[in-house]
């Protein structure tokens, strides 16, 4: 018999306007040349914020 599975869920918050998050993150890539970085990420989550988005989820500790 086969036991059905439960996914986790993702830890890490969530944005809660999808589009921003997707303009944002088009606009890192083209400003950084390494990306995903640790910089290019920060700077995302940065510029994401100042511009009004939000997370949704706990903080990772």
């Amino acid at each position: 018999m086969l036991m059905a599975t439960k996914r986790k869920k993702s830890k890490s918050p969530t944005p809660t306007n999808p589009a921003l998050y997707a303009r944002v993150k088009a606009a890192a890539k083209r400003k950084f040349s390494t990306y995903p970085s640790a910089y290019a990420n920060s700077w995302l989550v940065r510029e994401y914020k100042k511009r009004g988005g939000k997370y949704r989820g706990k903080k990772p500790t």
